[in-house]
């Protein structure tokens, strides 16, 4: 069975930075995004804390691949509960980048980035019990940079 929602994210295990400042030839870009990751740090602490980057939702709501299709992009945060092992919060910020549903109205878009959301947290719990956390964070042990 496909996934009614596509969800892809790299994860960065906030526990595997090692550096706190940004390359000096850093893109624009890049910068803003290590800024965002140090914020993160720094409001909730290494610990079961992880960044995603590089991430998209996307709806298809005609079981079509062209039309009724709504596409998200988002990057932040999912935290989870003591043991490690169950999403407790999702911080992410959540941008329209396309859609072919011939216009979408703003109540409308302000349900489904509540439900990008909410697909995120299931989608992290899958990501966990699969073992991909343990994985990527072994795979980390020498991190350096968000160029992993």
């Amino acid at each position: 069975m496909e996934p009614a929602v596509e969800i892809t994210f790299a994860c960065l295990p906030l526990r595997a930075v090692g550096r706190l400042d940004a390359p000096l030839d850093a893109s624009p870009i890049y910068r803003a995004r290590y800024e965002r990751l140090i914020g993160a740090l720094q409001k909730y602490g290494p610990e079961r804390t992880y960044f995603l980057y590089d991430a998209r939702c996307v709806f298809r709501l005609a079981n079509s691949e062209i039309a009724g299709m709504i596409r998200f992009e988002f990057e932040g945060l999912v935290r989870t509960d003591a043991s490690d092992m169950i999403t407790e919060q999702v911080e992410l910020d959540i941008s329209l980048a396309s859609e072919t549903c011939d216009g979408i109205p703003d109540e409308a878009l302000c349900w489904l980035k509540q439900r990008v959301e909410k697909a995120v947290a299931i989608e992290f719990d899958r990501f966990v019990a699969a073992g991909q956390l343990t994985e990527r964070t072994t795979d980390l042990s020498g991190f350096s940079g968000m160029n992993v």
